[in-house]
């Protein structure tokens, strides 16, 4: 088959990195598109991803937002006709990607992880499949009219695309990294998303500062250039801002902490090993959740549980590749047009 992937945001060029490699090996086309957006596009030219880069993101204002989104749609559509005939297309919620597939009627498949995420309303019904996490709840899936619809696979997404993971020894030296010290890597929030912009607040300031003030090294991987270069202007000899994308997976591991905002990154480390803090002051997802029960992720609410935070040299975790979780999900996304020819599809589905 044809099968068309959008990558709108930097963790879904490595989420789909292990999947594009699978359905290529089963013989199938994959086109991709990719949106200017964070490290999206540096990340897809890392991999040697050969994409079609359509489209921004709208920024903060929701007039902005939906201006962009439909923009980004219509662009979509016209590359997708001259790529003809497409069985498939295939996001991690991408809403551009999923108005453009139904305007063209191509079937449209899409992954997610977060149930807060008010913009699931559209993606998911607008899927003939929605593919989740196991701790995806089901009360949200029926909310958003996909409870019909879904399949879900074991773990969480971060296990997907670390399946094959390999650390690179001596990372950080090849980064100039001061090692003698502990590593925390820090990721600031990003408030222009939908479901972060009730929760502004200065805690991850804080968190900086505290910090920062340790005998640490900081690496400070910022979401957007502003971000960077506020962090640059604190003047903090310990501070440093990479003047390029890094090697997440790596970044991660070879860390003695890691502290962000919410988001892929806190999940990533949880599933390496390395300590990992989430400041996100918004509705915790089952995903955080899920790790927070099983003691790979502490939540941060107040300054007061700071000194909480275990900022010592960590004990490097092993990591083995399995690929299971790889093809379970590849056939749960391939097995969606016989799905589609077959319904009502209710195999696997949460209960009602």
């Amino acid at each position: 088959m044809n099968l068309w992937i959008d990558l709108a945001n930097s963790p879904q060029v490595l989420f789909f990195r292990p999947l594009v490699a699978e359905l290529e090996r089963r013989g199938h086309t994959v086109l991709l598109t990719s949106r200017d957006f964070a490290q999206t596009v540096p990340l897809a030219n890392r991999y040697g991803f050969k994409h079609a880069s359509i489209g921004q993101h709208g920024g903060k204002a929701w007039t902005r937002i939906f201006q962009r989104t439909l923009g980004r749609a219509n662009g979509l559509a016209q590359w997708a006709r001259t790529q003809l005939p497409i069985d498939l297309a295939i996001s991690h919620n991408s809403y551009s990607h999923a108005l453009a597939a139904a305007r063209l009627r191509i079937p449209f498949v899409t992954l997610m992880d977060y149930e807060f995420q008010p913009a699931n309303h559209l993606a998911f019904r607008l899927a003939e499949r929605v593919i989740v996490p196991e701790c995806f709840p089901d009360t949200s899936l029926r909310r958003f009219g996909a409870a019909h619809k879904t399949q879900k696979y074991a773990g969480i997404k971060e296990q997907i695309y670390l399946a094959d993971f390999s650390p690179q020894s001596n990372y950080f030296q090849t980064l100039g990294i001061d090692t003698t010290r502990p590593v925390v890597v820090m990721r600031p929030p990003g408030p222009w998303a939908a479901y972060h912009r009730d929760f502004e607040s200065t805690l991850f300031d804080e968190v900086l500062e505290y910090v920062s003030a340790q005998n640490v090294s900081v690496i400070f991987s910022p979401r957007v250039r502003e971000q960077g270069e506020h962090a640059r202007a604190l003047g903090k000899e310990n501070i440093w801002v990479p003047p390029q994308v890094l090697d997440g997976p790596n970044l991660l591991y070879h860390a003695d902490a890691v502290i962000s905002g919410g988001g892929t990154m806190n999940r990533e480390a949880g599933i390496l090993g390395t300590p990992a803090y989430t400041v996100f002051r918004g509705k915790l997802g089952a995903v955080d959740e899920y790790l927070i029960a099983r003691g790979r992720m502490t939540q941060i609410r107040e300054q007061t549980e700071l000194p909480t935070l275990v900022l010592d040299k960590k004990t490097p975790q092993n990591v083995t590749t399995d690929m299971t979780l790889v093809n379970e999900v590849v056939s749960l996304i391939l097995d969606t047009l016989p799905a589609r020819r077959n319904m009502p599809m209710r195999a696997n589905s949460p209960s009602t």
